[in-house]
């Protein structure tokens, strides 16, 4: 079992010429806001297997292998919060909806494994 304190957040932006920087929010960020009432969609792009170990209960599970098929139904001018294991299929699934059109999407940064040590430590690490 990893220690809390081997997650490490970056706040660095890759940054790929032609596309733009994506956004991102750290799960702290993220839960004031829910708390708030921020009505952002959280969208989890792991896989079936990975959702049944360890999940926030609102997350709308959306494979991010399926992305082209699910961004079909959503509405290009919602508001959607990504997030999978560490952030890294995340990121790649916000610049895949950037491209389809979608302006308000935000990766949630270190994903379920930073919301499992920085909000809620009664969800799963693995």
């Amino acid at each position: 079992m990893r220690r809390c304190s081997d997650v490490v957040i970056s706040t660095d932006r890759i940054i790929v010429p032609g596309v733009r920087p994506i956004k991102s929010i750290s799960p702290v960020e993220y839960a004031v806001q829910r708390r708030a009432g921020d009505p952002a969609r959280l969208i989890d792009v792991r896989e079936p297997w990975e959702f049944e170990v360890a999940r926030i209960d609102w997350a709308q599970l959306m494979p991010l292998g399926e992305i082209y098929e699910w961004a079909a139904s959503l509405d290009r001018g919602g508001s959607y919060v990504l997030m999978c294991h560490h952030g890294i299929r995340s990121a790649l699934a916000c610049q895949v909806l950037h491209a389809l059109g979608f302006d308000d999407v935000t990766n949630l940064e270190g994903g379920i494994d930073a919301w499992a040590c920085f909000v809620d430590p009664t969800v799963r690490r693995y």
